[in-house]
């Protein structure tokens, strides 16, 4: 960690010094876009932690744990692909459930369905690209993210 900011400090001040008009208007820009998803950011938060809170950890265990077997893998697997979480809060949120005894490869179907999988927002994608193209790339997306799960679950 303290690495990445010595490596962020010093990439400021090179930035400042090449260019510190523009370095000054992407920091703006950059502290906007910050503010306008940080209601957005907390929101999710909050739920995420409420449903942790809420729901029992030998609910999460039975339906998400290492002996959860298939049926663990894909309700992991549907709320990555239905979840607008993003990835910096789905990490953190990975290491809870892994703390609660939900095995890696069920942890990672989450992750990558979340990250590759976008259910809610196919209508977009759909417009952008074509139904068959965004059909065909969530879909093989799912399929790889089982792949990667039961991968990941076997070796670890």
């Amino acid at each position: 960690m303290l690495l990445l900011i010595f490596f962020t400090l010093f990439s400021i001040i090179l930035s400042l010094t090449v260019d510190a008009r523009k370095t000054l208007v992407g920091f703006k820009r950059g502290m906007g876009m910050f503010f306008n998803l940080l209601p957005v950011l907390l929101v999710i938060l909050i739920i995420v932690s409420a449903l942790l809170y809420f729901i029992p950890q030998n609910t999460i265990v039975q339906f998400l744990g290492a002996r959860s077997g298939i049926l663990g893998v894909l309700i992991a697997a549907l709320v990555g692909a239905i979840a607008l979480i993003p990835p910096f809060i789905a990490f953190p949120l990975a290491n809870i459930l892994l703390a609660k005894g939900v095995g890696y490869g069920v942890v990672a179907v989450f992750i990558t369905t979340l990250i590759m999988v976008g259910f809610v927002t196919l209508p977009i994608e759909i417009r952008y690209f074509g139904k068959k193209a965004a059909f065909w790339r969530n879909l093989l997306s799912f399929l790889a993210a089982l792949i990667i799960g039961t991968l990941v679950g076997a070796f670890m």
